[in-house]
C-alpha cells in the first residue's frame, strides 16, 4: 500500500507540472480571448439602451448612464421593410456559399492530386490561391475595370459589336451572380488547399488495395478520397452554417461601390450595421441587428452540429 500511494504521488506531481507547462503555452491564446472576445461582450447592452456620449465622461461611464429602452431598438429594427431585404440576402447568399464552396474547392483539391507534372501542379495552385490574399478593396477595382460604363472591358466589347453599352451598377439584376462569382474566385483557392492537405494525408495503402482490385481512378475517388474526406468537410460545413448570418462586409459593400440602386441584392446586416451607424448615427439600433446576428449564429452552429451528430458521430466538433 506504501509503495502503491508514492507511485500515486509521483503520477499526480508529475501530471501537475505537465499541466503548468502546458498552461503557459497556452496563456497568450488565454489573453487574447479575454481582451477580444470575452471583454467585449459587455457592448451587448447597448442593443438594450439609448447611448448618448456625455461630455467629459468616459465610454463605459456614458454607456452606464444612457436610458435603458429594452426592446425598443429590436422594435424599431423590424418596423421597418429593411430586415426582410437583408435576412433575405443574407440567407440565400451563404446557401449558396456553402454548396458552392464545398463542391468546387474538393473537385479542385481532387483534380490537383491527380496531377503528374509537380511543377505544372505547383503553379496551378499558386495562381488559383493568389486570389485569396487580394483586399475587397483591390478586388473591387478589378470589377470595376470590367464593369466600368465608359472604359469598362465588357463594355468596350459591346461596343465593338454594335451594341449599347450597359449600366452595371444600376442594374441589380446580374449582381447575384457577380458576387456569387466574385466570391468563389476569391475563396476557393483557400478550400482548395486545405482539403489538398486532408488528400496528402490518406495513407496511400488504401489507394494501392483499390487498385489491386481493378478500381479505376474515377472509382479511387469515389471509394476511398471522398469518403476519407467526409470528417474535414462536416467540420468545415458546420463552421460555415454557424456563420450562415454573416457576410463579407468587403463583396458586399465595397465591390458594389455602395451604390443605392443595387441595395435590394447587395444589402446584407453587416451592411445594413454599418450604414445605420454611418448615416442614422444610432448605435443601439446597429448594436440590435449585429445583436440577432450572433444569436442565429450561435442557434444554427448547435442546430447543424446536432444534425450532423445524429447522422454521423465521428464528424460532429462536440
Amino acid at each position: 500500500m506504501k509503495t502503491f500511494g508514492t507511485l500515486s504521488g509521483a503520477k499526480k506531481r508529475k501530471v501537475k507540472r505537465n499541466d503548468v507547462e502546458l498552461t503557459l503555452l497556452a496563456v497568450p491564446t488565454i489573453v487574447w480571448y479575454v481582451l477580444f472576445t470575452y471583454l467585449p461582450m459587455f457592448g451587448i447592452i447597448i442593443a438594450f439602451k439609448r447611448f448618448r456620449p456625455l461630455r467629459n465622461t468616459g465610454f463605459v461611464m456614458s454607456l452606464l448612464r444612457s436610458e435603458w429602452v429594452g426592446i425598443d431598438n429590436f422594435r424599431f429594427l423590424f418596423a421597418t421593410p429593411d430586415p426582410a431585404i437583408m435576412f433575405r440576402n443574407t440567407l440565400l447568399y451563404n446557401s449558396v456559399f456553402i454548396v458552392l464552396g464545398i463542391l468546387v474547392p474538393v473537385t479542385l483539391a481532387i483534380m490537383m492530386s491527380q496531377l503528374h507534372s509537380r511543377p505544372f501542379a505547383k503553379v496551378a495552385q499558386t495562381i488559383i490561391f493568389l486570389p485569396h490574399f487580394l483586399s475587397w478593396v483591390v478586388v473591387s477595382y478589378f470589377v470595376f475595370s470590367f464593369l466600368s460604363v465608359d472604359r469598362g472591358f465588357i463594355n468596350r466589347v459591346l461596343l465593338s459589336m454594335g451594341r449599347e453599352e450597359l449600366q452595371w451598377y444600376l442594374n441589380p439584376g446580374p449582381w447575384p451572380y457577380i458576387l456569387t462569382f466574385t466570391n468563389l474566385w476569391k475563396g476557393m483557392g483557400y478550400g482548395m488547399v486545405v482539403y489538398l492537405a486532408a488528400i496528402a494525408g490518406i495513407d496511400a495503402g488504401l489507394y494501392e488495395a483499390a487498385v489491386i482490385d481493378g478500381a479505376s481512378k474515377l472509382q479511387q475517388v469515389w471509394y476511398v478520397t471522398l469518403p476519407m474526406l467526409k470528417p474535414v468537410v462536416m467540420i468545415l460545413f458546420i463552421l460555415s452554417v454557424g456563420r450562415i448570418f454573416s457576410t463579407d462586409f468587403g463583396l458586399f459593400y465595397q465591390v458594389p461601390r455602395d451604390s443605392g440602386a443595387l441595395v435590394t441584392v447587395t444589402q446584407t446586416i453587416d451592411v445594413y450595421v454599418y450604414k445605420a451607424l454611418m448615416t442614422v448615427n444610432n448605435i443601439g439600433f446597429s448594436s440590435a441587428a449585429a445583436f440577432l446576428q450572433s444569436i442565429f449564429g450561435f442557434v444554427t452552429i448547435l442546430t447543424a452540429n446536432a444534425i450532423v451528430r445524429r447522422v454521423d458521430p465521428e464528424s460532429s466538433l462536440f
